[in-house]
């Protein structure tokens, strides 16, 4: 267990925190100052104090909003969880309740997962949580497990055929591999032969330097590799990709149901 520095706390403000959250949140130091129902001046005296303290400018000002800088950014998810847990421990309120929570979520998805979870999400955050928002970045899955640790994301949802030794996770769903192709560009059978399948040309959707992208672990358990001439970002550029060269484009089902005017296999 990681001991505290009482001597280095004692000479910190803690109440800073609370301003810098404010400032995080607000953008801006007159609305931050009245978020915490205390005067402009006071609140600018906490900016100076914590940019001395922690010696970066923090927060800039861009037009009428104050952009926070990089160190800012790191410190925003991990000051916010220390609040809360501080919070929690003083009013003995450990249940999260999302129907009362007021708070924004920022979500890691890989490509794959974007498709399936914003509307869905979305459709019951409004019904059972309205006080809870979500800014979703999609990421390729190698980058969410540090930036987890940094406190940039607070959740990561992705797509892996590999064990993680990771405290926290969850499976959520174990999706059927599928691809879709034009049937007027590439004469297959239905469902497509391995053999034919393993031949033919391949379109896949990658956010990191692989052609293989997010089929790279499910190809090396089947021991497999696939002539993968083009790797986009998204699932409509592969499909579009598919619709008029005579490649194959892979993906999950879920991803491809509401998808026409392709062959799926």
């Amino acid at each position: 267990m990681t001991t505290i520095d009482h001597f280095n706390l004692r000479s910190f403000d803690l109440n800073l925190l609370v301003a810098f959250d404010a400032l995080i949140s607000e953008g801006n130091v007159t609305k931050a100052a009245r978020r915490l129902k205390i005067q402009q001046p006071a609140m600018s005296h906490s900016l100076s104090t914590l940019r001395v303290l922690l010696q970066d400018e923090l927060f800039i000002r861009v037009g009428q909003v104050m952009q926070p800088t990089a160190r800012a950014r790191s410190l925003a998810a991990p000051v916010r969880h220390a609040l809360r847990q501080a919070q929690m421990a003083l009013t003995g309120n450990f249940a999260f309740d999302p129907t009362t929570e007021e708070r924004t979520f920022r979500i890691a998805m890989s490509p794959e997962i974007e498709l399936l979870l914003i509307p869905e999400l979305t459709m019951r955050l409004r019904r059972d949580a309205p006080g809870i928002k979500v800014l979703a970045r999609v990421f390729p899955y190698e980058a969410m497990e540090p930036s987890l640790e940094d406190g940039s994301i607070d959740v990561a949802v992705g797509c892996t055929y590999t064990k993680t030794s990771r405290r926290y996770f969850e499976t959520l769903y174990e999706p059927e591999m599928a691809c879709c192709y034009n049937p007027a560009l590439l004469a297959l059978s239905n469902p497509v032969e391995l053999s034919d399948y393993l031949s033919a040309e391949h379109a896949t959707i990658s956010q990191n330097e692989t052609l293989q992208g997010c089929i790279k672990d499910a190809l090396e358990l089947a021991g497999v590799e696939l002539n993968v001439i083009t790797a986009a970002p998204s699932y409509m550029s592969v499909l579009s990709a598919a619709q008029v060269a005579p490649v194959i484009a892979n993906g999950t089902e879920p991803d491809w149901r509401s998808l026409r005017g392709t062959s799926r296999s």
